[in-house]
């Protein structure tokens, strides 16, 4: 059965989607640099790289940067922006060698795609395979607890010039994942996207038991504490 994020994750994507500039990018890869800064030599893995945005920001702040998406269309957007490795490939698979990066970054809600949290473990397990002994992952993802209390879930229109989107937002039954429903006027097309509503705790176990030790938390991008209400839900994890 083809995933939601195999299809959706297109020229579409980005028709929808054209205001997601590179300032977001570059506030995380400062907060980054800062609490887990790359040594000399070491080569970064931009995991689920998509367009590009923070590998650019990366490779401008002086890193070695890869860059692996499973999306040809984002990897070759990707290309136009940065000079990076870029690969095409499956994050519950990884194709690198154990210990090839110092750090591996997986940003702005990259995670949490997968039908069955076994996979999403999965992930991260080939994180920790992958990093050098002592390296760092740095994980970005939407703070569970804040989307709960304020998801909108009425419809939104999004006008891209070319008949717009609805987008209408949810839960699912079971309550485990946030939904956004998209349809594509113009195109008579819909699309779906699931992302699992992992609370910070139950984040910090999976890395737990990937055998990555969370170090630092934070909330936000300027590296605030993490709270209920803080906007996301960012984790430094150092493997073994």
């Amino acid at each position: 059965m083809t995933e939601w994020f195999e299809q959706w994750f297109g020229e579409e994507y980005h028709a929808l989607y054209p205001h997601r500039d590179s300032e977001d990018a570059r506030r995380a890869v400062e907060l980054i640099h800062r609490v887990a800064p790359w040594r000399p030599g070491s080569v970064v893995l931009d995991l689920a790289c998509g367009a590009g945005r923070h590998t650019a920001e990366l490779e401008g702040a002086g890193a070695r940067v890869v860059g692996l998406d499973l999306s040809p269309a984002m990897l070759h957007r990707a290309r136009q922006r940065t000079r990076a490795w870029l690969v095409r490939g499956d994050m519950r698979a990884l194709p690198f060698r154990a210990g090839s990066f110092g750090l591996v970054v997986n940003l702005f809600t990259s995670f949490g795609y997968f039908r069955s949290d076994a996979e999403h473990g999965q992930v991260l397990r080939q994180v920790a395979r992958v990093l050098e002994p002592g390296g760092r992952f740095v994980l970005d993802y939407l703070n569970a607890d804040q989307v709960r209390r304020t998801l909108r879930r009425d419809s939104e229109e999004i006008s891209d010039g070319d008949g717009g989107a609805r987008v209408r937002r949810r839960f699912s039954e079971e309550g485990l994942y946030v939904v956004k429903e998209i349809e594509l006027r113009a195109e008579n097309r819909s699309f779906q996207e699931r992302v699992r509503l992992f609370t910070t705790q139950e984040l910090e176990a999976l890395l737990r038991d990937a055998g990555l030790a969370v170090v630092e938390r934070f909330g936000d991008y300027d590296g605030r504490p993490m709270a209920v209400d803080a906007p996301r839900s960012i984790l430094v994890a150092v493997g073994r």
